[in-house]
């Protein structure tokens, strides 16, 4: 009788036992598609994150451009500055602040110091970036620009732009209506696409 009672128990200890494998083993499969998951999840933020910082950049650009013509407004671009040292993606970031950017800044001091004349007006704001890019010590360059201070900067820069841009123009509805408006408009739009965009993943 009390072999047929440890033969039980013995056997009842092997049951959960199996029950506790199959239960982790179940566990391990499931955090190793989440993690998988998690992966793919990772990479097309990333990639979106990558694209917005891009289209961001060039929308800045985009604006300085328009600003040049006629189509001049009276938009404050000289933030675009700061704003495209912040925003610029890290490969030609880089490459700027490298030997090249160097040369063209060296290029350009030169002809604002003696070749003023012939140095034209829509070039100063270029330049500026240029210089920013290269003479930017490496905690600005490295440290500020790739945390969330810079895309706060970057927020903050969007949205008081927006707000000057729609003031100018005579109220939401008019920057929207206007042919002038529009091109800007949809320009300060994208500019806060990105820093929108990288605050959220960095508070989620």
């Amino acid at each position: 009788m009390g072999r047929g009672v440890e033969y039980l128990s013995l056997k009842a200890d092997q049951v959960a036992a199996d029950l506790i494998n199959a239960d982790l083993d179940d566990l391990k499969v499931a955090a190793n598609q989440f993690m998988q998951d998690a992966a793919k999840l990772g990479r097309h933020l990333g990639f979106g994150t990558h694209f917005l910082k891009w289209l961001a950049s060039f929308a800045a650009i985009y604006l300085l451009i328009l600003d040049g013509t006629n189509w001049r407004t009276n938009m404050l671009t000289s933030l675009l500055v700061p704003y495209i040292f912040f925003s610029l993606p890290s490969g030609l970031f880089h490459l700027i602040r490298g030997e090249a950017g160097r040369w063209i800044a060296l290029v350009a001091v030169v002809l604002r110091l003696f070749f003023h004349r012939h140095f034209p007006e829509w070039m100063q704001i270029p330049g500026s970036v240029i210089l920013l890019l290269v003479v930017s010590p490496d905690f600005c360059a490295m440290d500020v620009r790739d945390s969330w201070v810079g895309i706060v900067i970057l927020l903050a820069i969007g949205c008081y732009l927006l707000q000057e841009h729609i003031r100018a123009t005579g109220g939401f509805r008019n920057s929207f209506t206007q042919s002038r408006g529009l091109s800007n408009t949809l320009g300060l739009v994208l500019l806060l696409a990105y820093p929108v965009w990288a605050l959220l993943l960095h508070l989620i």
